[in-house]
């Protein structure tokens, strides 16, 4: 189900400090230059406010505090998206992971992709291409994540099923990647930041009501089922004789 997102609590104070310990953390540890880069964020204010002391007295302390935790939160934004995308380079649904955190009326079904296949070999490695769907201000955008070859094919058929429900609304499409003729994740965001803003809120919850409807079936994946997924032997046969 296609839904608005919730308003979420705003975080205490020491949640907050507990989030930026776990982003430093993980960007430390992902990204070999951050370390250094924090380093000089610190040492380089940490001097100006030494020779700035000496000349002024104690009341540059506080300014220069200041300017180095500010430098320091400065580089952890920055390398901390960097590292982010990063991680999320060839990650099937981490478009759409991106997508439903992103500030404003931007609904999409994680957990329901429109269509998806996957083979004996995606299966192995636990991949699968995947097609979703995201309702906003700039209409339907159809967001596909995998194989390209396949996903031209899947996008295809997705633009004529939604052709039949969505009426004029305004359809846009992208394969996630690196490749030519593909959009990269890292800048998805914009991508979609820049798009004109078509539809008034109530055309976008009709839009939201039809995707809904449309999806209420469940989608099994094409191609080979994982073995976890097959019915036991005989299931077939029995509800064939039903």
């Amino acid at each position: 189900m296609f839904m608005a997102k919730a308003q979420e609590k705003k975080p205490g104070f020491f949640a907050q400090i507990k989030q930026i310990g776990l982003v430093f953390k993980f960007t430390a540890k992902a990204d070999r230059w951050f370390m250094p880069l924090v380093a000089a964020a610190v040492l380089i204010p940490l001097a100006l406010t030494v020779v700035a002391a000496l000349l002024w007295g104690w009341v540059a302390i506080p300014l220069g505090i200041m300017i180095i935790l500010l430098a320091v939160l400065i580089v952890l934004n920055l390398r901390s998206n960097s590292a982010m995308m990063n991680s999320m380079e060839g990650q099937t649904g981490a478009a759409v992971q991106l997508i439903s955190n992103m500030r404003g009326d931007w609904r999409v079904n994680v957990e329901k992709p429109l269509a998806m296949h996957m083979d004996k070999a995606q299966s192995a490695l636990n991949q699968m291409d995947v097609v979703h769907a995201v309702i906003g201000r700039p209409g339907v955008i159809l967001i596909a994540e995998g194989q390209p070859h396949r996903l031209r094919q899947m996008l295809g058929e997705q633009k004529r099923r939604l052709g039949k429900v969505i009426g004029d609304a305004p359809l846009y499409d992208y394969i996630i990647g690196n490749e030519e003729g593909q959009l990269p994740i890292r800048k998805l965001r914009m991508t979609l930041l820049r798009l004109p803003r078509n539809l008034s809120g109530k055309e976008v919850n009709q839009l939201d009501k039809a995707l809904t409807a449309l999806t209420a079936r469940p989608t099994m994946p094409r191609g080979q089922l994982p073995k976890d997924l097959r019915p036991p032997k005989g299931a077939m046969r029995q509800m064939r004789g039903r």
